[in-house]
């Protein structure tokens, strides 16, 4: 059995190693490769290694929702199987995935390959590792997720509303399964490295807050347990957020004391939040402040895209 394998991508140094390391699968399993050129405007041709032959299809640049719909759709097999552009497969994968493919039931819609996240040996991992780590016990990530072409055709494909690598992948796994098909876990693996980024990346994060004001509106109150997604911090986050406000209100107000017992409320969430996220770090110094900075930023931060995204999603 025979597949299309679907890479979005935004040109990162990455899909070099990728496509380097899977190219040995591809040739031997005759799978056939898509790649998907997400970068907007009218960037240069993708430089692809020599030796992997690959269809370049072009992305609207609109996220990766919108990009493997793109893709999906152009494939010619029965099963496509969905890789991000950031992961370095095994030697084996290819065979591990004609393995899945093989042993899949007509009833299996989608088989979730195995993700490993490198974190260092000789330290705790910071936040962000934390956060990337998280990836390998996420259920049914299109990090290396294979769907067959009729669940996808079923249940329309991913949904374009969200615009960011942040539960999209959870949303179309419950709505294939809403449509009859079952999910399972393969055998095949892929290593997803924690790329740099900059102490502000989870204070940027947070713009997935409106993604979660759409599927609640979609879903409704009960979301989180349909989709399987753990519980978030968001009450807290509004509670912080409200009594900064309050603070500053009652301040302007010429209330000092009520401006005290607000500002001591919003310093007590936010240092619970901010003790919350160093514990398990690796606690020097660097780390330290960053958790203490940005943890006074996120609440209003979530908060806001939140009520952004309930305004904007009213009528979905």
């Amino acid at each position: 059995m025979t597949a299309t394998v679907v890479i979005p991508t935004l040109g990162r140094p990455s899909l070099t190693v990728l496509l380097e390391a899977l190219a040995p699968g591809l040739a031997k399993h005759d799978l056939e490769l898509l790649l998907v050129d997400d970068r907007p405007g009218n960037p240069p041709p993708l430089e692809l290694p020599a030796g992997v032959e690959a269809k370049v299809l072009a992305g609207p640049a609109a996220g990766p929702a919108a990009a493997r719909n793109v893709g999906w759709r152009a494939a010619r097999h029965d099963w496509v199987a969905f890789l991000d552009d950031d992961v370095v497969p095994d030697a084996d994968w290819a065979d591990r995935l004609a393995d899945d493919l093989a042993a899949a039931g007509d009833e299996v819609g989608g088989i979730q390959g195995e993700l490993r996240v490198p974190l260092p040996a000789d330290r705790r991992p910071t936040d962000w590792e934390r956060v990337t780590a998280g990836l390998a016990d996420g259920a049914w990530i299109t990090a290396d997720m294979a769907y067959r072409r009729a669940a996808l055709e079923q249940c329309g494909g991913f949904d374009e509303r969200l615009p960011r690598a942040f539960r999209e992948d959870a949303e179309i796994a419950y709505r294939v399964r809403r449509d009859g098909w079952t999910l399972v876990r393969g055998r095949r693996r892929v290593t997803h490295p924690v790329r740099p980024e900059s102490p502000w990346v989870s204070v940027r994060t947070q713009r997935g807050n409106a993604d979660d004001a759409l599927l609640r509106r979609l879903y409704g109150p009960r979301w989180r347990e349909l989709l399987e997604i753990p519980p978030g911090r968001r009450p807290r986050h509004v509670a912080t957020t409200v009594a900064g406000l309050a603070a500053i209100m009652a301040l302007a107000a010429g209330r000092p004391r009520l401006a005290a017992l607000a500002a001591t409320a919003w310093a007590a969430g936010t240092a619970e939040f901010a003790a919350a996220r160093i514990a398990p770090g690796p606690r020097d110094p660097r780390e330290v402040a960053t958790m203490l900075v940005t943890s006074a930023v996120i609440p209003p931060v979530a908060t806001y895209h939140w009520l952004r995204g309930r305004l904007k999603w009213r009528e979905a």
